[in-house]
């Protein structure tokens, strides 16, 4: 099972959503969870994590987690190349290492130049930034890269990006 996690925020609260399925180049038949959660940290440079983590912690405490292939967050897995967690590793980090993380980001982070590639999809030449950890990039670049859907933004990554911004 392959899991993937976006979180939305408005008026002091956040909303994750988490679709979970079965093979990278799926299009349907995925489930949803969702949960709001009030009064979350506010948005620090470079501390995101403090931010997203608990929201995302939230919803995985209501999943089985035994059957879990892989994670994909919306972000970074490191911030440099010295490896200094991102979103990505704090979260690794929280599930004891146990699940791999594929960071897949919209917009580059000029720190980091190794341990992240560049994924141009569809006939965009604005690439996606993939970043992983207990997973190898390349591997976490081909899985990315296979994910259903002919535009920059993978289908499945496109409807949860969507979901969390629906009322």
């Amino acid at each position: 099972m392959i899991l993937a996690f976006d979180t939305y925020y408005f008026d002091n609260k956040a909303k994750t959503v988490c679709l979970e399925f079965s093979e990278y180049n799926q299009k349907e038949n995925f489930k949803v969870h969702t949960e709001i959660i009030e009064n979350v940290e506010e948005y620090i440079p470079g501390e995101f994590y403090k931010r997203e983590l608990p929201c995302i912690m939230s919803v995985l405490n209501q999943i089985n987690l035994e059957n879990i292939e892989v994670i994909i967050v919306d972000g970074f897995v490191y911030l440099d190349d010295d490896k200094k967690y991102g979103l990505g590793g704090h979260l690794y980090e929280k599930l004891n290492r146990q699940i791999p993380i594929i960071g897949v980001a919209k917009t580059n982070f000029a720190s980091i130049e190794k341990n992240k590639k560049a994924l141009y999809r569809g006939d965009s030449i604005k690439p996606l930034y993939i970043t992983s950890i207990g997973i190898d990039l390349e591997e976490a670049f081909k899985n990315i890269e296979s994910m259903h859907g002919e535009f920059r933004m993978p289908t499945l990554l496109k409807e949860l990006d969507r979901l969390t911004k629906e009322n």
